[in-house]
């Protein structure tokens, strides 16, 4: 490929997929200018003014422009940016800082800081704006400085996008038909960049943390499979794309999940909406295996009303008609603060009052939320059965159940999130009616490591031989209070070759991305349930991730024939 030295980074594959192709660096974030600066040397009110005019409006047109060429979200996303840029209150704001003789760069900074202040105070749809402005603020002040923008890079041709990391607003303009695969140097397993790139089907490796040398134009390899980065690859890392990218297409998921023997393991979808629930319906999974209730949530500063709680559950029990539908109640607190329910002045969020917890502090919100879902559940005709996040103790299962039976719901579980809960699952198990595992949270609980940190992205790995023990143990537990139900609706679902191992350890229903219903069936369906089990010790009796995935990866060849 190249007569360049050939360098090698490690990071931790999150998405599978082996390309090589071009770096697109997304751009530093915009620093502030300092405070009220100056006009520049030899500049007037009036040229200052006409560039802070020309750069305004530069911006505007080219979101305009991104915003005809994008669909769907990403277009709104980019049109509601525009119209921002292109608001003369701002640009009358920024203009008068300007005639006071201020530089345009800290003009602009200070009125939009302004303007994001003012809708943040009004809450709400308002609030979510101010986003908006802050984006437009640093694309501005980028024209005016003639420095690139931050956001997704513009490309003619398809690149490796290398980045720190991706914050979720990065997403809305990634078009998975110009980037071959992501790369970031900082993010964990379980990071927003990570979960995004498996919705994709983008190769991705995160936690690569040498990569900040690598800078545009270097011609890479991603094996987001191995969570390997080559620069100046060779003539094998060649080779090993081409048999990625002539790798066997998956059968479509025929609506199935089954064993080569037999033995049935349900495929069921996580969503966070009625749309997300429809599309999931398309590609057939079996049913909803974790309905996020946060989308009705987010963003507000006040609880949503009984009748817009009904409206958003029941746009996904249509979508599930005769088929089960698991719904989580509100799981605030932690990275998903709420003004109303959650205390965002706690030391160590993570370890505080989250998920089941509020109800607590916040008596009441639980209960109507299971009120409005019972309604919505007896307008559709959607198997809905209802579990709780963050559970630590059978006493918590108890009153939880009984919240349940009070709202007339008929089917009553928790979620295994922390190891007092595996560890405890036969007596929870005596007073509900399933449990479904966390697996992104029981990592980070069992190995003590923030899972948004980079830097502890090793230790977040479900594929951890201690994490795997406390399924063990939740299913051990399930057996022993009459072979209750147990359902992973974790992303580590969605690996095809921990599902093997997943269903060895006893675990019943498996939920994920819609994007993971076809891989995870078709590597199902080469192995039978004694199999499943025996790859199942290995992983267990492993000393580490590495080697517990390297090991039972070796004994599923349907891996590398369709280039998982």
């Amino acid at each position: 490929m190249s007569t360049h030295k050939v360098e090698k980074f490690s990071g931790v594959g999150v998405s599978a997929g082996r390309v090589i192709g071009t770096v697109r660096r997304m751009p530093d974030a915009i620093q502030a200018p300092a405070d009220g600066a100056p006009l520049p040397a030899g500049a007037t009110i009036d040229s200052e003014t006409a560039r802070l005019a020309q750069a305004t409006q530069a911006v505007a047109a080219q979101l305009k422009a991104r915003a005809a060429l994008a669909t769907g979200d990403a277009q709104a996303v980019l049109k509601a940016t525009a119209l921002m840029a292109s608001d003369k209150s701002l640009l009358k704001s920024a203009t008068k800082l300007v005639a006071s003789g201020t530089c345009a760069e800290s003009a602009l900074w200070e009125a939009a800081d302004a303007v994001a202040t003012q809708l943040s105070a009004l809450g709400g749809y308002m609030a979510e704006r101010a986003g908006d402005v802050l984006d437009v603020r640093a694309r501005i002040v980028a024209e005016l400085r003639g420095v690139p923008a931050p956001g997704i890079p513009d490309s003619e041709t398809p690149f490796v996008l290398v980045a720190v990391d991706l914050a979720p607003a990065d997403t809305a303009t990634l078009d998975p038909a110009k980037v071959l695969a992501l790369v970031t140097s900082d993010g964990g397993p379980q990071s927003h960049t990570a979960i995004i790139a498996r919705s994709l089907g983008l190769p991705a490796i995160v936690a690569a943390s040498d990569t900040t040398a690598l800078v545009d134009g270097d011609v890479v390899y991603v094996d987001g499979i191995d969570g390997l980065v080559v620069r100046n690859p060779t003539e094998v890392e060649s080779a090993t794309a081409r048999t990625y990218a002539n790798r066997e297409q998956l059968p479509e998921f025929d609506g199935r999940g089954v064993l080569a023997d037999g033995h049935r393991v349900p495929l069921l979808a996580n969503v966070g909406s009625g749309t997300d629930a429809q599309a999931a319906a398309k590609a057939g999974a079996e049913g909803v295996g974790l309905l996020r209730t946060e989308f009705c949530f987010l963003g507000r500063e006040k609880e949503p009303t009984h009748e817009e709680q009904v409206a958003a559950y029941g746009a996904v029990f249509e979508a599930f008609a005769q088929k089960k539908v698991v719904v989580r109640t509100l799981d605030a607190g932690a990275d998903k603060p709420l003004p109303f329910l959650t205390d965002s002045t706690e030391p160590n969020p993570a370890l505080g009052v989250r998920g089941y917890r509020t109800d607590t502090t916040s008596p009441g919100v639980l209960a109507r939320q299971l009120t409005a879902i019972s309604e919505a559940a007896a307008n559709h005709q959607a198997e809905v059965w209802t579990m709780a996040p963050m559970i630590s103790t059978p006493a918590e299962a108890q009153d939880f159940a009984a919240l349940v039976r009070t709202a007339n719901l008929a089917t009553a579980g928790v979620m295994i999130e922390v190891p007092s809960a595996a560890l405890m699952a036969e007596r929870i198990l005596e007073r509900c009616d399933f449990v479904s595992i966390g697996t992104n949270d029981l990592t980070q609980y069992t190995m003590a490591a923030d899972r948004q940190l980079g830097s502890l992205a090793e230790l977040n790995d479900p594929w951890q031989p201690a994490v795997l023990h406390m399924i063990a143990a939740t299913s051990a537990g399930a057996q022993g209070a009459g072979a209750k139900p147990v359902g992973v609706c974790g992303e580590a679902a969605a690996d095809p070759a921990l599902a093997v191992v997943l269903v060895g350890l006893g675990v019943n229903t498996l939920s994920m991305n819609k994007r993971a219903l076809s891989p995870v069936a078709a590597v199902l369906r080469t192995v039978d349930l004694a199999t499943a089990q025996k790859l199942a010790q290995l992983a267990l009796r492993a000393a580490s991730a590495e080697e517990a995935r390297s090991l039972v990866r070796a004994q599923l060849p349907e891996l590398d024939r369709f280039g998982l």
